[in-house]
């Protein structure tokens, strides 16, 4: 029998009780998975070290024979990124990024943040597969900044007028999350 476990990482201010995020880990945890949700600590003005320490942390809870699937939003993806960086072994099987944040316009309120390593290595060691989701009009992310994240050459999906793919833009109940999560192991369906 395959276990499955999923890891949520909220970025700046954390994700509430109304964002795709606690949706996601609600209707997961109704399908008896094992869900890792951590509330990082000072998600105001986050210290790139502190959150790093925290998801070591939560990663150190999740059964090791469970096949993990990583869902990111926002400056989440950036911390995933930094934690990609200093890995040399496989920690997940999938890595959902969802809407992060421009690389190259440093966020004041997360300055450790920055600069953001890029490097597709680092990727495709700590991870099988892993898939960024942006949106066509996100103010933290434009178009043009989303083109250092495509060339990593990982596979992208854009989301039409989305915007941040936050509560704000509408994203509270997100079907679509949760069929990506459950169907990690049907790439063609996911990733075309």
């Amino acid at each position: 029998m395959n276990h499955q476990s999923f890891l949520i990482i909220h970025g700046l201010g954390g994700s509430g009780p109304d964002h795709w995020q606690s949706w996601l880990s609600q209707e997961l945890r109704e399908q008896k998975l094992n869900v890792c949700y951590p509330v990082f600590s000072e998600f105001d003005s986050p210290d790139k070290n502190v959150w790093l320490k925290e998801l070591s942390s939560a990663i150190d809870t999740i059964p090791k024979d469970h096949s993990l699937t990583v869902i990111t939003h926002s400056l989440g993806c950036l911390l995933w990124l930094h934690f990609a960086a200093a890995q040399n072994k496989q920690i997940a099987n999938q890595v959902i990024l969802v809407a992060p944040p421009s690389p190259i316009k440093v966020l004041s309120e997360a300055k450790s943040f920055f600069p953001v390593p890029l490097n597709v290595k680092d990727l495709s060691i700590v991870a099988e597969d892993t898939l960024f989701v942006h949106s066509t009009n996100d103010p933290y992310c434009s178009i043009e900044d989303s083109m250092h994240y495509n060339k990593l050459n990982i596979p992208t999906i854009s989301l039409a007028h989305a915007g941040h793919i936050n509560t704000q833009s509408g994203f509270g109940k997100w079907p679509w999350i949760l069929d990506l999560c459950l169907k990690k192991n049907e790439k063609s369906e996911v990733y075309t």
